[in-house]
């Protein structure tokens, strides 16, 4: 498939072959395209959690209102962020650039970050979000299916995956063979009710 079938084809799968075992070389393609997805300064700081431990997801499945995907897809990634990446070494994101660019970036990084907790939080969201919907349109390409999942507890996830206190858990999203096709898909808004040019006024 090209990039705009992806995306046409892309929908949120409810339903997954839970007999589906997905090849290793396939999981490593699914990580190396992800970890593709652009972020703030190359901070890279989207975390991606591999879940396939059948207990485990099932206790998870447990606090996410008991949705069967989370069980039944060929593996679970919940994608998260680590707020404290802007703390590192800048030569970790840039050590491969010119020493001009080096120069550059490298001491912007932590002052445009510190001590701003919203900002972490909304970079956090976003740098994960970016690395999930590459996630998703890569799968998409391997011949799988995908859906973002929110609609669990948090907390009680947190506490399964021991999740480090210096991470933002984001979202969850089951990846495998579908079983089960989408609903129809819902009508999009019209542009004017999504669309604006140069101002919103």
């Amino acid at each position: 498939m090209n990039t705009i079938e992806n995306i046409e084809s892309r929908r949120s799968i409810k339903h997954y072959d839970p007999e589906h075992v997905m090849p290793e070389a396939d999981l490593q393609e699914l990580l190396r395209l992800t970890k593709l997805a652009p972020s703030s300064f190359n901070m890279q700081n989207y975390r991606i959690l591999v879940v396939r431990d059948p207990e485990l997801r099932k206790q998870i499945r447990a606090a996410a209102w008991d949705q069967a995907h989370v069980t039944d897809a060929s593996v679970l990634f919940i994608l998260c962020a680590d707020a404290t990446a802007h703390e590192a070494d800048p030569a970790t994101y840039w050590g491969h650039a010119p020493q001009e660019v080096q120069d550059m970036l490298g001491p912007m990084i932590k002052p445009f970050y510190e001590g701003k907790d919203q900002l972490i939080r909304d970079e956090a969201i976003r740098s994960s979000a970016l690395a999930g919907m590459t996630l998703m349109l890569a799968a998409r390409d391997l011949g799988y299916d995908s859906c973002p999942m929110i609609g669990f507890d948090a907390d009680a996830v947190a506490k399964l995956i021991k999740l480090p206190d210096n991470y933002i858990l984001s979202f969850m999203i089951p990846v495998g063979k579908q079983a089960k096709p989408a609903w129809d898909r819902g009508a999009r808004l019209p542009d004017e009710e999504v669309v604006a040019y140069d101002t919103f006024a």
